[in-house]
């Protein structure tokens, strides 16, 4: 007989995060979906039952199943970045449930920058606005292959199918235009539970899934296997006993792709080519290992290897530079300026760097560009080019999210500065967009 821990195990593993304008309902939303899947506590719906009954609610108020900080309960709304873990039967999830306000867009890059979907409220009543677009390109930005557009507050206009096309329309032609691979508009009432969890009475002309049907049901495409193969060195391991005299491996974690004995790589950045004596893991050799194993690489070749060298096929090596173009999500109170000295961590590599130019911050609301700002301040999100004192085996984030990926951090006291993307903005050409508005030059 299979039990619950089994058919869990078996199950695969959604990320996603959710986003949407003060007041839109999103953290009902999530409480309704925790509630009406079954994955409350009992003390907890007991502790916001109490809580409800202290405003005078007579109905819990599903939102302060998320809203754990004391100043996003007494204010209603979302803060900081809060992460939920619950399942179902089909599938488990990783929920970031992320900030509405503009000042709070680096948390929202936090959350979504692992999430696979993303999904964005908007209140029907007021349909697409700023900060809906500001979400779309921060998700477009950070390449999360799945969107869904929530329509909220169906029952306040009367759970109108007109409404809900033209809000699906709009935001679908702007999604779209961003490079966003797949978009899915569901008309939801978070507050009645309409098409979250169980299918609405009240919108019979709608006939897609509830939100927790698309969750349990969209393809996860984090397949790291089918991706380059690439392993950041995290340890050099040499025991020199008697019982392994001349033992040297390479331990880390495998960020993307397989390896297999036999197999050509090269070491980067110094570029030398080897190949792959034997594999260790978990106590044993193996002849194949994938992402995201953690193995100890056995070479032919005494090679000088230390933490930080990237390990990857001889065919399909990344590019060595020590000049990175960037888009940067600026998360630190302190800004980023031209000049500025910092250190940048990519995989297990912490280099020296500069700052050689800062040439254009972005502006989400309607993805202008502002050419030369000299710095980038908390939130802001703009393209850089820094220079590294030594070269970086460096993917374009559009191939690898993990490879592709760096912090920009301050040298005098660790503090992470800037969240940076490797490579193009988005995943549209320049031209398209152009064509559609010329003003709107977002591929700086």
């Amino acid at each position: 007989m299979t039990t619950t821990a089994e058919q869990l195990s078996a199950t695969t593993l959604l990320r996603f995060a959710t986003a949407g304008s003060v007041d839109d309902g999103k953290s009902t939303l999530v409480g309704r979906l925790l509630h009406d899947s079954k994955s409350v506590l009992t003390d907890q719906l007991e502790a916001v039952e109490q809580a409800s009954r202290g405003r005078g609610q007579e109905a819990p108020d599903l939102a302060l199943l998320t809203d754990g900080l004391r100043a996003e309960r007494e204010q209603g709304i979302t803060i900081d970045v809060a992460y939920r873990y619950f399942a179902t039967t089909r599938r488990r999830f990783i929920l970031a449930d992320t900030p509405g306000h503009v000042q709070y867009t680096r948390n929202m890059v936090t959350g979504a920058s692992t999430a696979e979907l993303a999904v964005v409220l908007v209140d029907a009543r007021n349909g697409v606005v700023e900060q809906t677009r500001r979400h779309a390109a921060v998700a477009a930005l950070l390449r999360v292959p799945h969107v869904v557009l929530a329509v909220n507050k169906m029952d306040l206009v009367d759970y109108a199918e007109p409404v809900f096309a033209a809000i699906a329309e709009e935001f679908t032609a702007y999604a779209a235009s961003l490079g966003v691979p797949e978009i899915t508009a569901i008309p939801i009432s978070a507050l009645a539970g309409d098409n979250v969890v169980e299918p609405s009475a009240h919108m019979d002309w709608y006939g897609g899934p509830t939100v927790l049907e698309h969750l349990e049901t969209v393809p996860v495409s984090h397949d790291l296997t089918a991706c380059h193969a690439r392993f950041p060195v995290q340890y050099v391991i040499r025991p020199q006993t008697a019982e392994h005299p001349d033992y040297r491996g390479y331990a880390g974690q495998i960020a993307a792709g397989v390896f297999r004995v036999g197999e050509s790589v090269s070491v980067l950045p110094s570029g030398r080519t080897t190949t792959i004596t034997g594999i260790d893991a978990l106590g044993g050799h193996v002849d194949i290992a994938w992402a995201p194993q953690s193995v100890t690489l056995r070479l032919a070749d005494d090679i000088d290897i230390s933490r930080g060298d990237l390990i990857a096929p001889a065919n399909d090596a990344p590019p060595v530079t020590q000049d990175v173009e960037a888009t940067v999500c600026h998360v630190a109170d302190q800004p980023l300026s031209v000049g500025q000295r910092v250190l940048l961590k990519h995989t297990t590599r912490t280099v020296k760097a500069i700052v050689k130019d800062i040439p254009s911050r972005l502006t989400l609301d309607d993805l202008s560009q502002h050419p030369a700002p000299g710095q980038l301040v908390a939130n802001d999100i703009g393209r850089v080019v820094v220079r590294t004192a030594e070269p970086l085996a460096l993917d374009a984030y559009e191939d690898s999210r993990r490879t592709g990926s760096f912090l920009l951090i301050d040298p005098a006291d660790g503090t992470t500065l800037s969240a940076g993307m490797a490579g193009a903005a988005f995943a549209v050409a320049a031209e398209t967009v152009q064509a559609a508005d010329d003003d709107a030059a977002w591929d700086f």
